[in-house]
């Protein structure tokens, strides 16, 4: 029971910090979406085969922190916030992902992962996982040991976010999959390399990332915000004409829309149109 109430607490304290610190309306509650606890397996007894295998990835994480160039994007992808996570995804969308910038692909991606990142509150509650760097009573690469001791390292909330933002991004232009998802992969194994998480973490973290992207899809307004997002990319990479340049010399007095290309919208067009100067999607 006293555990019980203790993981509801710690998911309403996260859902409300989440949503003043972004002054975001998330698509759905952590009550509407699926349960990780349920969801998700135990992570790994310390006495079990599996947690061999994180034993070896720990030394491995460990080895890689001797290649400077390698450490210091572990320490970068320990940078909790949005604005760092999507400057280092940047490059492999291959365009600068900001709220000036890209407003629609930023409230995109600042709405959806607000949204998901509630669910891992309760797993890492339930489970309590000792870190690695507690187990050995080691140091971190990056100096968090007092900020991170006693939080549950099941699952890696790190390693979700950086997933499911590889997931969003690469459904925003798919031509640049191959590289998000290997930015993407590289994130979670920065948790490893910094001491932060165990391998079981990330792997099972991957998969709840896969499932929160999953669940977003159900919202009707995160379909919406996905198509508009999809636009501003085509039009700020030019692969389709600008807002300004598609709409018709002549002041619009009858309310005619317009699809991206410039062609009139007709009653069956289906997709994101311009009308009055506005962007909206037609389904």
């Amino acid at each position: 029971m006293k555990k019980n109430l203790l993981i509801a607490m710690a998911a309403l304290v996260a859902a409300m910090t989440l949503n003043a610190q972004n002054e975001v309306q998330p698509y759905f509650t952590v009550d509407q979406l699926p349960d990780l606890i349920k969801c998700l397996p135990a992570p790994p007894a310390f006495d079990s085969p599996e947690f061999a295998n994180d034993m070896m990835r720990f030394s491995w994480g460990k080895q890689q922190r001797l290649d400077p160039e390698r450490a210091a994007i572990a320490k970068r992808d320990a940078v909790w916030s949005y604005e760092a996570l999507l400057a280092e995804f940047s490059v492999p969308f291959g365009l600068e992902i900001s709220a000036e910038n890209t407003p629609e692909i930023w409230k995109l991606m600042v709405t959806s992962l607000t949204t998901t990142d509630a669910m891992r509150v309760a797993p890492k509650a339930y489970y309590h996982r000792q870190r690695p760097f507690e187990r050995f009573e080691d140091k971190m690469l990056t100096d968090e040991e007092d900020e991170l001791t006693g939080e549950g390292s099941y699952p890696s909330g790190h390693t979700m976010r950086g997933w499911t933002a590889a997931l969003l991004l690469a459904e925003v232009n798919p031509a640049a999959a191959d590289t998000i998802f290997a930015r993407g992969w590289m994130y979670g194994e920065s948790r490893v390399i910094v001491g932060a998480h165990w391998q079981s973490d990330v792997d099972a973290s991957r998969v709840a990332a896969s499932i929160a992207y999953s669940a977003l899809h159900g919202s009707a307004e995160f379909r919406t915000q996905m198509a508009m997002a999809q636009a501003e990319y085509l039009e700020k990479t030019g692969q389709v004409l600008g807002v300004t340049e598609v709409m018709p010399t002549t002041p619009v007095t009858n309310g005619q829309a317009y699809r991206l290309d410039g062609v009139r919208a007709t009653e069956q067009t289906r997709g994101i149109i311009i009308k009055d100067g506005k962007k909206s999607l037609k389904n």
